[in-house]
């Protein structure tokens, strides 16, 4: 047998007995036998017709691996045909370096992956060259965020299926896109998980904010890493996909010699080289360890960026003044400038929050390598009411967050709506058709923001399991006709451009970036080679030295001359040629 022609293949050594029934065989149902291999591995030659069940010891059950659902997490599988006439042909992807990421959730920004391609005009316009998709795989019930899969493989039938992402893949790259999609490889979903039934995916010793973390390094963790990897894959061989980002990868329990981020992005690399294209990984990390962006021949993983939290973080206390939870670490200015030089502002020092030592310094890593933000689906979506930075700290100081964030030396990443100062909040939103689940997710999160003291009554904290909390997340893009929103997007599309056209300003470090001298209290003026970005987020105007010849960049019609004349003006944010 030609292993190649496997098809609904399934680790599970503790299943008695595994069989498939083929509901849309010729003349009806039918139960077929599937082989079993010495390591436990159940597997058929011969396709089913259409949807199917396995059949677990008598009990059917959607198959864990499946590649299709067509009737949502809980419905019989279905193996995805692959259909699509492809017209990307000469696409050969972007490099990272040199894009500006836009993050998306498919369901508020467009409904599904047809209403994401119909917004894809817009983004061009803005001048992104990447979007990154939260988690598109199948996940309980129509709407959620996505960060409680049930199969990894299958894209989520409400935003489209296969097909559907097929199509925004191909549209994608017929503007000059590239695509990465957010990946949970952590903790799998509380509902419809059926594989601790079948082998050790799991460690229940081991556990995650989650759950119990999965199996990575204990016995059975070989077949359980073929399948992270073989799911990374078929992104990237299937989908066209141009790269992934591994979510929460401080929660991988993984003391393995490899590192399952080290091996995961050694085979996407591969997986690039093969197609003669251009592929990443970005990892999310809470660690502050270079190591996960370090090449493998210098002890690394090999990542080709990290999401660093601490830029965002110090923008956010300096603009906000919140100074509860983890933004306690945190000083403002002084931190956003460190963040600036150093991508982390912890790199070894004690964190009051966390009652030890974290972190290490990057050396000379190319900064590049790390992603830089000042909205994220967590940070926004996370808060009690889901507030937008432009909600908390008006136009002014917001575009002044764009400009620090556009003219960094990472690579920048904006969050769907921040460009034009959406009205609307991103909210957490789940439809757990568990009533039980529904109500303790909505229970704890309430208690969660009453111990935090974000909110003086909790009950306020809206829904996650009620359609409006969805609803009021959706993008409302007849903004765009408003004045004031349609000036916030020509900010954003200036500052891309500047960037665009600025190579100082695309540099990779470390010693391209430093603190000017002279900078005045309120005032953040850092040195980008032969460029000056200075920005005033306090209330008055202030007086600086400066050897500026001319201003490229103003948020303001006033600020260019004035900041000529030595006045940096309050809440202005420019970029100028040094002297």
């Amino acid at each position: 047998m030609n292993l190649a022609h496997r098809v609904v293949e399934l680790w599970a050594p503790d299943a008695g007995l595994l069989t498939l029934d083929d509901l849309d065989a010729p003349g009806g149902a039918q139960r077929r036998p599937r082989a079993r291999d010495p390591d436990g591995t159940w597997w058929t030659s011969d396709p089913p017709a259409g949807r199917y069940w396995l059949v677990l010891d008598g009990e059917r059950i959607p198959d864990p691996r499946s590649t299709w659902q067509p009737e949502g997490f809980d419905g019989p599988s279905a193996v995805d045909d692959g259909a699509h006439d492809w017209t990307d042909h000469a696409w050969t992807g972007r490099d990272l370096a040199d894009s500006v990421v836009y993050e998306l959730h498919v369901g508020t920004f467009g409904g599904g992956f047809d209403g994401v391609i119909d917004r894809l005009d817009h983004l061009v316009e803005l001048g992104v060259d990447a979007i990154e998709l939260m988690p598109v795989h199948t996940f309980p019930g129509p709407r959620g965020w996505g960060y409680d899969p049930v199969q990894l493989s299958a894209p989520h039938v409400a935003y489209g299926g296969p097909a559907g992402l097929r199509r925004l893949v191909d549209a994608c790259h017929a503007r000059g896109l590239a695509v990465v999609i957010d990946v949970v490889y952590n903790h799998m979903g509380p509902l419809g998980n059926h594989l601790p039934r079948l082998g050790a995916y799991f460690d229940p010793g081991r556990g995650t904010p989650w759950g119990d973390a999965i199996n990575l390094d204990q016995a059975g963790s070989d077949a359980v890493r073929r399948m992270l990897v073989a799911d990374a894959l078929r992104w990237i061989e299937v989908f066209h996909v141009d790269g992934l980002r591994l979510d929460a990868v401080h929660a991988f329990v993984d003391l393995s010699a490899v590192h399952l981020v080290e091996e995961l992005t050694a085979a996407v690399h591969a997986a690039g080289e093969r197609l003669g294209r251009t592929t990443w990984v970005i990892a999310e990390s809470d660690l502050n360890d270079p190591r996960i962006v370090r090449s493998v021949a210098d002890g690394g993983y090999g990542a080709d960026a990290a999401w660093s939290d601490d830029l965002h973080h110090a923008i956010h206390v300096a603009l906000t003044g919140e100074q509860r939870g983890y933004y306690a670490d945190f000083s403002g200015l002084p931190d956003v400038a460190d963040a600036l030089a150093h991508a982390y502002v912890w790199r070894g020092a004690t964190v009051p929050s966390r009652g030890r030592r974290h972190g290490r310094p990057i050396g000379n890593l190319s900064r590049h390598r790390f992603l830089g933000y000042s909205q994220t689906h967590d940070q926004v979506g996370n808060r009690a009411f889901g507030d937008r930075l432009c909600h908390l700290v008006g136009r002014a100081h917001a575009e002044i967050a764009a400009g620090i964030v556009l003219t960094a030396p990472f690579v920048p990443m904006l969050f769907q709506g921040e460009e034009w100062a959406a009205s609307t909040p991103f909210l957490y939103f789940t439809s757990h058709p568990d009533e039980w689940l529904g109500r303790a997710v909505r229970d704890g999160r309430r208690k969660e923001f009453a111990a935090s003291h974000d909110v003086a009554d909790p009950t306020a904290v809206p829904d996650p399991q009620a359609k409006e909390t969805f609803d009021r997340s959706v993008l409302r893009w007849d903004e765009l006709d408003e004045a004031e929103h349609r000036d916030m997007l020509e900010w954003y599309r200036a500052l891309i451009a500047l960037r665009r056209r600025e190579p100082d300003l695309r540099s990779a470090g470390p010693d391209d970036t430093m603190i000017a001298p002279g900078t005045p209290p309120g005032c953040l003026m850092v040195r980008r080679r032969d460029l000056v970005v200075a920005a005033n987020i306090g209330t008055s105007n202030v007086t600086v030295s400066n050897g500026w010849r001319y201003v490229l960049l103003a948020n303001r019609p006033d600020v260019a001359t004035l900041a000529l004349g030595g006045t940096l003006p309050a809440g202005s944010f420019i970029v100028a040629r040094s002297g």
